[in-house]
């Protein structure tokens, strides 16, 4: 397909006007809303772009070769979403799922780890250009307009530790436990007993050092360890953000795990990433440059191998635009602290991470993006029978400022 034709059948509303290595100037949309104009850097790029794009405009872009020379990366992406919203849900063949399990998604515990490394083994340093204090690394929850992203984080972990029923004194397994943060508030505002596993050594570094920093590391206990290699029970299991990496081929592992390490009463929250619409593919350029062996499931996927568990779902959320929320937090954040990311890494890398955040954002603003949060027990009386329990929970829980991270 030509780019003229791949442009128009694209971008039917807005203003985007495009100047090709040739210097001839293509334009679509019906020049409503405020005018993106790129240029493209070569033939063989344009090439590219024509056959390929959804790797070849993050690579363009990242190499400097797709030139926005009015709006921004963020304003392209936006309008693109825009206009794809408005067409039919894009329907992926079983054959092309199947590859995407079979070459991207194994997991297995070697590539598991490699996946990781590649993603959160970055400097920690890097990721407080754009987190929050307590370097919350997913989605936050905003219970009212305005707050800010600390507030949100905080609001995300009273309503994850309101839905576990928490008590003093529960043992309870942190699977994916990025930096800390989490785990070291259950320890700390609820008397819990945490083991937090990953598979990233910078994670785990730091999550120990916060623990010795703030002398719970008695209650808050954080390893490098596979989720399949944890050795229970507990009383209470939470993941937040790490469904998202064990790839299709691992459910049925996942849950049995979850089975096998939950106590007869207890109960684990899972909160993930989700699709609205079905299930799909990893998007080409964020499985090559973002999330290798990364997946994103669609609740259809899921639910099924819950039920081979024999687990009960006892409980199911859906957050929609508090992610886009929470990436547009982190977008800001990154702007304003580029240049100390092109220091650490590189302009490629820095230009990588504002494709990445845009480009998320506007999944979940625009597209099929959204957050679940799955309540699962092993018995049907183990959670109160009405929701009322965790407004209850949330309003009487600790609200003390974010620690020290």
């Amino acid at each position: 397909m030509s780019l003229n034709r791949l442009l128009s059948s694209m971008i039917r509303e807005g203003d985007l006007s495009v100047r090709l290595p040739g210097g001839q100037t293509l334009r679509v949309g019906d020049g409503s809303g405020p005018p993106i104009r790129l240029a493209i850097a070569d033939p063989v790029t344009a090439a590219r772009i024509a056959a390929n794009p959804a790797m070849a405009v993050g690579e363009a872009y990242m190499d400097g070769r797709l030139i926005l020379e009015q709006g921004t990366v963020h304003d392209l992406l936006d309008l693109s979403a825009r206009n794809r919203r408005k067409g039919p849900p894009r329907r992926v063949g079983m054959l092309h799922r199947w590859w995407d399990d079979m070459l991207r998604q194994r997991n297995a515990r070697a590539s598991a780890r490699r996946n990781v490394h590649h993603h959160y083994d970055l400097s920690v340093e890097f990721y407080r250009l754009f987190l929050d204090e307590d370097l919350q690394y997913s989605c936050a929850y905003f219970p009212e307009p305005g707050l800010s992203l600390e507030a949100a984080q905080q609001a995300k972990k009273r309503h994850l530790a309101a839905k576990l029923l928490l008590e003093p004194g529960h043992k309870v397994l942190d699977i994916g436990c990025g930096w800390g943060g989490l785990g070291l508030t259950l320890a700390e505002d609820y008397g819990a007993q945490v083991q937090g596993v990953t598979l990233s050594t910078e994670q785990l570094a730091t999550a120990r050092q916060r623990a010795e920093r703030r002398g719970v590391a008695d209650r808050a206990r954080f390893d490098l360890l596979d989720y399949r290699d944890v050795a229970g029970p507990f009383d209470r299991i939470v993941s937040v953000g790490m469904f998202e990496h064990v790839g299709r081929p691992q459910y049925q592992a996942y849950f049995d795990g979850l089975a096998r390490l939950l106590d007869e009463d207890g109960v684990a929250v899972i909160h993930s990433i989700g699709r609205s619409e079905g299930p799909s593919i990893t998007q080409p350029w964020v499985a090559k440059h973002i999330f290798p062996g990364g997946y994103i499931p669609a609740l259809s996927e899921v639910l099924p191998f819950v039920e081979r568990a024999g687990l009960i779902v006892s409980d199911i959320e859906i957050l929609r635009l508090h992610y886009a929320d929470t990436l547009k937090a982190w977008r800001a954040r990154f702007a304003a602290h580029r240049a100390e990311a092109v220091a650490m890494y590189d302009e490629r890398f820095a230009r990588m991470w504002e494709f990445y955040l845009s480009a998320s954002e506007v999944a979940f603003r625009h597209l099929d993006h959204m957050v679940f949060q799955l309540q699962l027990t092993r018995r049907i009386d183990s959670v109160p029978v009405t929701r009322d329990y965790i407004t209850a929970r949330e309003r009487g829980a600790p609200n003390k400022a974010a620690n020290a991270a």
